[in-house]
């Protein structure tokens, strides 16, 4: 079923990630300097965890609040999305990236640009620069995200109310651990609105296989391991 109301939502949603997050970075180049501090990492990882649990009070009853794209190939790999929906909420979630980026290039313009308005520079030093290195890290917590979001927000016998507050929970853990590491994308469409608008593609590919393929198999596993059973049950 197309649903414009989800839609919109989606790229709502993803407006706000790609704007908060973003711009809590910004910030902190600003105050901290552009080394990452105890402080810094705190910062961005509030920032981050805080805006995707909102959202997801904020939007879930509405589109489920996916805001990523490898969450969304997650939920049309179990079927949990119809093909021209996922398709769209993939693309309302891109739209509200690149918003937001530009978004923040029109207002910090000079400051954004020090960081490529937040894109993720690939694995860093603490991963001797290395690629599969980067992709293990991505496509692990990735996984995890995805554990969280069907045991939470999807199976049946989870406390409810409570998902929104443990999916941004996850989300500020992942940051708080992985922002040293490779910046800490875990979702394509974080990455390739400040990509674009900044002209900064390196690693680009690994922001998106890594992602996508750690949601899928976990999405695979909590499915047909747990969710399915329960809603047989019912």
């Amino acid at each position: 079923m197309v649903n414009p109301r989800a839609y919109l939502a989606e790229a709502i949603a993803t407006f706000a990630l790609v704007f908060f997050g973003p711009l809590s970075i910004i910030l902190t180049v600003s105050a901290f300097g552009e080394g990452l501090t105890t402080q810094s990492v705190l910062f961005i990882a509030l920032a981050h965890g805080g805006i995707i649990a909102l959202m997801i009070y904020a939007f879930g009853h509405i589109s489920g609040a996916h805001i990523n794209p490898a969450v969304t190939i997650s939920m049309m790999i179990t079927k949990r999305i119809g093909i021209t929906d996922g398709v769209g909420y993939i693309g309302s979630q891109l739209i509200g990236a690149v918003a937001a980026a530009a978004t923040l290039k029109v207002i910090l313009p000079e400051l954004g640009a020090k960081v490529n308005f937040g894109t993720q520079g690939g694995p860093s030093e603490l991963l001797n620069k290395s690629i599969s290195s980067g992709f293990a890290v991505e496509a692990i917590l990735t996984f995890f995200l995805v554990v969280v979001i069907f045991m939470t927000a999807i199976h049946k016998k989870a406390s409810p109310g409570w998902h929104g507050f443990t999916i941004g929970g996850m989300v500020f853990l992942i940051h708080l651990i992985a922002v040293p590491l490779t910046g800490a994308s875990v979702n394509p469409a974080r990455t390739f609105g400040p990509a674009l608008i900044s002209g900064f593609w390196d690693y680009h590919l690994m922001y998106w296989a890594a992602p996508i393929l750690g949601g899928i198999i976990a999405a695979l596993i909590m499915n047909y391991v747990y969710v399915k059973k329960v809603e047989k049950e019912a």
